[in-house]
């Protein structure tokens, strides 16, 4: 705990980061560019390893 006498912490709860559209839309962009890389791009490629 940030406080040790009253027991609260700096930063309360919060339902955090994987419930956000805005991560859940990003997460369905990056499977999609990995899916393109890999099937169109060389694994060997500095390229493949850049867009990933």
């Amino acid at each position: 705990m940030a406080d040790g006498e009253t027991g609260h912490s700096i930063i309360p709860p919060h339902g955090g980061y994987l419930g956000l559209r805005s991560y859940q839309m990003a997460q369905i962009v990056y499977d999609g560019i990995v899916v393109f890389c890999d099937r169109f791009i060389d694994r060997r490629s500095r390229t493949h390893d850049q867009m990933v």
